[in-house]
């Protein structure tokens, strides 16, 4: 059965500064009330921020946003990461208990520090479940293979009752960007695949989508 599209809820993971555009832009994770058990699209960037600190972060903890919604961390049964830049896996282990969703391909970068912060991907007991391609992680949540911003990168199709929403990720950052603006450089590691998983995010006819990094939510 479609999930409500409230089910869907958008957590203040607080900002960063990237100050070779410069431009401060949120950070998001998103809760999914689900039937079966509550889930998790991305966590944010972790502590201490002395790792990350050329980006000028604001401390935000994604167990102090669940609770707001009255969800403990222990509540959480399962976890998709977009892609493993540090922004969107860097409180993974708060969940130690919940199987972390990700593509092969990102998972194997996971040692790299110049691709994410190790540290915070790297603890005792972490429970990769690792996809090569698309697959329904629980019913009606389904990760979309969208590389361009990384080569493993997905998003998610959730089904709701108002039609299908779709958690972008890295894959488009802004609501401009989805409607036709080009990304800034650097935020893509291939500009032409972006371009073709932009053109298969659309495609994909959604009635919602949610952005990691805008405070906005674009509606069909």
């Amino acid at each position: 059965m479609p999930l409500a599209p409230d089910a869907i809820v958008r957590l203040d993971l607080g900002h960063l500064w990237l100050s070779e555009y410069p431009l401060e832009i949120p950070v998001h994770g998103f809760l999914i009330k689900h039937p079966d058990g509550a889930g998790l699209v991305d966590t944010g960037y972790g502590t201490p921020l002395q790792l990350i600190r050329d980006y000028r972060p604001v401390n935000a903890s994604v167990a102090a946003a669940l609770r707001k919604h009255d969800v403990d961390p222990s509540d959480i049964r399962w976890i998709i990461n977009s892609h493993l830049h540090f922004d969107h896996c860097g409180q993974n282990a708060v969940f130690p208990h919940a199987p972390l969703y990700v593509q092969r391909a990102e998972y194997e970068r996971r040692n790299d520090p110049n691709y994410t912060v190790v540290e915070w991907l790297n603890y005792a007991g972490a429970r990769w479940e690792l996809l090569d391609g698309e697959r329904e992680i629980v019913a009606g949540v389904r990760s979309v293979t969208t590389p361009g911003h990384t080569p493993g990168h997905q998003s998610i199709q959730i089904q709701t009752t108002a039609g299908s929403a779709l958690m972008t990720g890295d894959a488009c950052w802004t609501v401009e960007m989805f409607e036709g603006e080009a990304p800034r450089q650097g935020m893509m590691e291939d500009i032409p695949t972006f371009n073709q998983s932009l053109e298969k995010i659309r495609l994909l006819e959604p009635a919602a989508i949610h952005f990691c990094h805008d405070n906005r939510t674009w509606h069909h």
